[in-house]
């Protein structure tokens, strides 16, 4: 995936995400303060360096439906 085809698509899984908080807003409370958010579809694995590690992190996974983990 090029860098472009990768922003294009965490731009929409992030209105679609925005969307999903609309209808669902309990997702929220399961999101911690000052977390970064990550889209993790399930063909494309999640990254983790030493540097991402030391930072709260908040990976949302994208089936059907958004779900927080």
């Amino acid at each position: 995936m090029t860098k472009k085809e990768s922003i294009n698509r965490n731009i929409g899984l992030s209105f679609d995400f925005l969307k999903e908080i609309n209808n669902n807003p309990a997702l929220l409370s399961k999101i911690p303060k000052g977390a970064t958010i990550e889209f993790v579809e399930k063909d494309f694995p999640k990254k983790e360096s030493k540097t991402t590690q030391r930072r709260k992190r908040k990976y949302i996974r994208v089936k059907n439906e958004f779900e927080v983990s």
